[in-house]
């Protein structure tokens, strides 16, 4: 079995299967859209915005009508100049999954060929994998230390902390560590919080 590629930036894929595909093949932030989900999710649409402001985020949407559509809303909330758009190429057929092909009978990203995934994402691969999971251990352990999770006060935490990020204040736990895994380093995180002597903004 090949290793995986190290992807640094941000992957925007439509579903969870889709994620489950490309997790197989990089190892990545992959953010689902939940499909048409994306234009009414504020979280979502906050989050890439401000992780557009850290790093390039590579978009790959399904190559039907539905996908390109997807591709466009997410084109309108990032600047053209921090997105790398990977497309897919248009092959007949249905994922293993499913009963009927979908509207246009294209396979989407799920039903790609691994190696031709692989070849996508090999321009902007690098580094080691020990390395790149090593990064940011922030965990749910954490959160529960720092008053994030687990007590009377967390939800007025999260929402504080949310607010110095740019993030909506409203974010569950999980969503809040994932957003901050992407976008702050482990010591920014804990000076954040206060388990340092000066804390800073994201």
């Amino acid at each position: 079995m090949q290793e995986k590629l190290i992807v640094p930036y941000p992957v925007i894929v439509e579903g969870k299967y889709d994620k489950i595909k490309l997790s197989s093949i990089i190892e990545a932030q992959i953010i689902p859209t939940a499909g048409f989900g994306v234009f009414k999710n504020r979280e979502l649409s906050q989050l890439l915005r401000k992780l557009s402001q850290k790093s390039m985020i590579i978009v790959l949407t399904d190559s039907d009508g539905g996908g390109k559509v997807i591709r466009s809303h997410i084109s309108s909330l990032i600047p053209k100049d921090r997105l790398i758009q990977l497309y897919t190429p248009q092959i007949k057929g249905k994922e293993r999954r499913k009963d009927a092909p979908g509207a246009q009978g294209l396979l989407g990203v799920e039903g790609m060929d691994a190696d031709l995934l692989r070849a996508l994402f090999a321009p902007y691969a690098q580094g080691d994998a020990a390395a790149h999971r090593a990064e940011n251990p922030l965990s749910k352990t954490d959160f529960f230390m720092d008053g994030l999770s687990g007590g009377a006060d967390s939800k007025a935490r999260r929402a504080e902390i949310a607010r110095a990020c740019g993030l909506p204040e409203d974010m569950t736990a999980n969503a809040l560590l994932d957003a901050l895994k992407m976008l702050l380093t482990y010591d920014e995180y804990l000076a954040l919080v206060g388990r340092e002597k000066e804390e800073q903004e994201c």
